[in-house]
């Protein structure tokens, strides 16, 4: 069964589905085709009357990426046009628990680590590099250069603690 949610006035940039909360998906949306405006981060579970917005915040820049924690089922952090990173609570915070502001253009990738006991999140960035991640502090613990353009992918492998696969172009 095919279910579409709409976001009136939001373009949505990425899902990421619930590792812990079956039927729950986190989703980065951004005004304009994350141009100008702003961003929105939705929280959506699927029910039997479609999928429904459970909760939802608003960023002053575009969101383009959202990405699960693999320890804790109500934490996800969101990478933002503004160049920053937001860690969210989804139980109970109204704005977000961090805000780290390194990257110097948008934020277009996240990706938490799944390796058990490796709590990090790599994030790509317009402007050419990479950034590791302890979400438990307010800044990055090492910066990736290397890349000729826009970084738009990052994830970690599955299978090699610490390996982290990017994209560029």
């Amino acid at each position: 069964m095919i279910q579409v949610f709409r976001s009136p006035g939001r373009h949505g940039y990425a899902v990421e589905l619930s590792p812990f909360i079956p039927n729950r998906v986190a989703c980065a949306a951004s005004q304009y085709y994350g141009i100008a405006g702003c961003g929105t981060l939705l929280i959506l579970d699927e029910t039997p009357r479609g999928l429904v917005s459970v909760r939802s915040w608003e960023w002053g820049d575009g969101l383009f990426d959202v990405a699960w924690s693999e320890t804790n089922e109500h934490l996800l952090v969101a990478g933002g046009g503004d160049g920053s990173l937001q860690l969210w609570d989804t139980a109970n915070q109204d704005a977000p628990l961090r805000v780290s502001k390194e990257h110097t253009q948008e934020v277009d990738s996240v990706s938490w680590s799944p390796t058990r006991g490796e709590n990090l999140v790599v994030s790509g960035s317009w402007d050419h590099t990479a950034k590791v991640w302890d979400p438990s502090l307010s800044r990055s613990l090492t910066t990736l250069r290397g890349h000729e353009g826009v970084v738009y992918c990052t994830i970690w492998s599955p299978h090699i603690p610490g390996c982290i696969a990017s994209a560029s172009g």
